[in-house]
């Protein structure tokens, strides 16, 4: 009878709580917590390596460089006459074009008093 008292009275008693188990990463999670903060890192680091070395490659790319003289556009002056005046030696139309790409001028047209880059001969 004892036997039975001994069963009853551990059915009855109450469970004990266990500590929970320690908190145990598989290899998937591990790769997550340290691969991906390395990849984005990577990746952060490349955009910010490229934003600063762009402008650099872009610029000196092995073309030769042009002389330029900075004049003021009097009235009257037109970028043809410009160009006959500061390359003579040079096709006008290819001056103009010149003028137009370093001054970033969509048409021919420049109002008086205007700085502009000339590209001149040397």
């Amino acid at each position: 009878m004892t036997v039975q008292l001994s069963a009853a009275r551990t059915a009855h008693q109450p469970v004990e709580q266990q500590a929970p188990a320690p908190l145990r990463l598989t290899r998937r999670g591990r790769l997550l917590l340290i691969g991906a903060p390395i990849m984005f890192g990577g990746a952060a680091l490349l955009t910010f390596a490229g934003f600063f070395t762009a402008p650099a490659l872009a610029a000196g790319g092995g073309g030769e460089l042009t002389r330029t003289q900075q004049v003021s556009v009097s009235t009257g002056d037109t970028l043809w006459g410009l160009a006959a005046e500061y390359a003579p030696e040079q096709d006008p139309r290819t001056v103009v074009a010149d003028i137009m790409e370093l001054n970033n001028l969509s048409d021919a047209t420049v109002p008086a008093g205007a700085q502009l880059y000339i590209p001149v001969a040397g």
